[in-house]
């Protein structure tokens, strides 16, 4: 698995679990069938921005950095006008073709903004799908994105 595939399932993993070590982390991981070194996920968990913070029985886990929808609408304007190739339209769908790499860091941004006319969001090294709700749905993303690039 890519480093930048990981780094995904790493933040879906701690979005979705309390994850209060590192050893925790790794073990996550394996039950995914992704196996990684401690001092591969310390790195991670350093390029991620990863923090801690407190649970309610006293201890700490780890977290995503804070980030707002505006910030988030922010980095998504810079990845389509930096790193999109193509962006095309059919029915409900999308597909967002970007430079190879950026795929999931995209389907990641495009999932945290929570956009109500999204239903899903798959993301690959160099593409992202979207499914929209309607056709209508999808042109009104399709416009927003358009308008976020600069």
């Amino acid at each position: 698995m890519k480093k930048v595939e990981r780094q995904q399932l790493i933040r879906e993993i701690i979005a979705k679990s309390q994850i209060e070590r590192q050893d925790d982390l790794v073990a996550a991981l394996k039950e995914k069938d992704v196996y990684a070194t401690q001092a591969t996920i310390s790195r991670d968990i350093k390029e991620l921005q990863l923090v801690k913070v407190p649970t309610n029985d006293g201890g700490y886990r780890y977290a995503l950095p804070a980030q707002g929808n505006i910030d988030n609408q922010t980095r998504l304007s810079t990845e389509l006008s930096n790193n999109m190739v193509s962006l095309e339209r059919q029915e409900q769908f999308l597909s967002i073709v970007m430079r190879p790499g950026n795929g999931p860091v995209m389907a990641s941004l495009i999932r945290q903004l929570e956009i109500d006319d999204v239903f899903s969001v798959i993301g690959d090294d160099a593409g992202v799908l979207i499914v929209c709700r309607s056709t209508d749905a999808a042109i009104n993303v399709e416009k927003m994105f358009r308008n976020l690039i600069n």
